[in-house]
């Protein structure tokens, strides 16, 4: 007869820590920006509820992500290693600078301020560190075999700075100059990455084995890079004028309208693209962290066509994002139900009675 007893409650948070996935962050990510779409909106109540869940998930989630490198550093170093995950990280960067964006919006331009240094500076640690982890590193040849949809968030996460950067600069009465040129600096190499990144995912599709399970939720990050960069040039039109915007404004302002067009072509080739997975394929549909690799998306999608409809006075494109806003909300309802069930699931459950024998 087993003496083993089974995992207590305190056993269970440790194997989830333990296990934690580094593209987590993702929740914030999805969270801040549908409050963000949401207050533009003017639909206040819903915007603060999720500003309360962008919130609160960003204290847990870093939390555990110091518990997790503190006491399971091996297993952080296998993320830094594997191309698969390694750039999931960079969704630490883009949550923070999207929280510091709602922030903003409430005026606390300070606290923005304050996730911006954070994440400027994960940012730049991450942009040198994450490329030579898992690109650069002792990876198994050709790495281009294991290029996924994640490596698309460098760009969403550089691109991310450029919109915290381009927030700011018409708030603070010193450093305008400073804060134009991160924006535009930022938001070029965002789409310079992207244009990259392309390149090398596009090689993975076309010469290597691809199967349902590889068309996994972060390859909705393709379009979620192109919406932020459309953000991103929305918000630096916007700004006062400066040496660095006054020469590249007319040139951000059509790419954000071309970055914006091919984000909405490229919206049925993915949802196509999920039902031949889960429809004619029958990979189950079950909850994952990735997942909100799609809410950010669908969520980011709708904040930058908000923003573009008004810089560049295009109201088409400001109705289309309204309408999709509510779809994107939807979508992460469904998402939220499944990850708090996933959750019950796998840390709360309790073993069933007779189970230890």
């Amino acid at each position: 007869m087993s003496t083993t007893l089974p995992p207590t409650l305190g056993d269970r948070i440790r194997t989830g820590v333990e296990g934690l996935a580094p593209g987590y962050f993702a929740l914030v990510m999805a969270s801040g920006i549908l409050s963000v779409g949401m207050q533009l909106q003017g639909h206040r109540a819903l915007s603060l509820a999720l500003l309360a869940v962008c919130g609160a998930a960003f204290v847990l989630l870093l939390a555990l992500t110091s518990w997790r490198f503190v006491s399971y550093r091996a297993a952080t170093t296998d993320d830094f290693l594997d191309p698969r995950r390694g750039f999931g990280f960079f969704t630490f960067v883009a949550g923070t600078n999207v929280l510091g964006v709602r922030l903003g919006l409430e005026g606390h331009y300070t606290m923005t301020a304050v996730l911006f240094a954070l994440a400027g500076t994960a940012w730049l640690v991450l942009g040198y560190v994450v490329p030579w982890t898992a690109v650069l590193g002792p990876q198994p040849r050709p790495v281009v075999a294991l290029a996924n949809g994640t490596w698309f968030i460098w760009t969403v996460a550089t691109q991310s700075v450029a919109t915290v950067a381009a927030t700011l600069e018409p708030q603070v009465q010193t450093g305008r100059a400073a804060l134009a040129l991160v924006a535009v600096v930022a938001w070029s190499v965002g789409v310079f990455l992207y244009a990259v990144t392309g390149v090398v995912v596009t090689l993975r599709l076309m010469l290597y084995d691809f199967g349902p399970e590889d068309l996994n939720p972060p390859y909705w990050v393709a379009m979620g890079a192109l919406a932020i960069t459309v953000l991103a040039g929305a918000r630096i039109v916007e700004m006062a004028d400066a040496p660095m915007v006054a020469v590249t404004r007319s040139l951000i302002a059509g790419l954000a309208v071309v970055a914006w067009a091919f984000a909405s072509w490229l919206i049925p080739p993915l949802v196509a693209a999920g039902w031949w997975r889960h429809v004619v394929r029958k990979i189950p549909l079950r909850y994952d962290a990735t997942w909100w690799s799609i809410i950010f998306p669908l969520g980011m999608y709708a904040a930058a066509g908000i923003y573009l409809g008004r810089a560049d006075h295009l109201p088409l494109v400001h109705r289309i994002a309204a309408v999709e806003l509510w779809v994107a909300f939807a979508a992460a309802v469904a998402v939220f139900v499944a990850m708090v069930v996933h959750v019950d699931r796998t840390v709360r459950r309790r073993p069933p009675d007779g189970a230890v024998g």
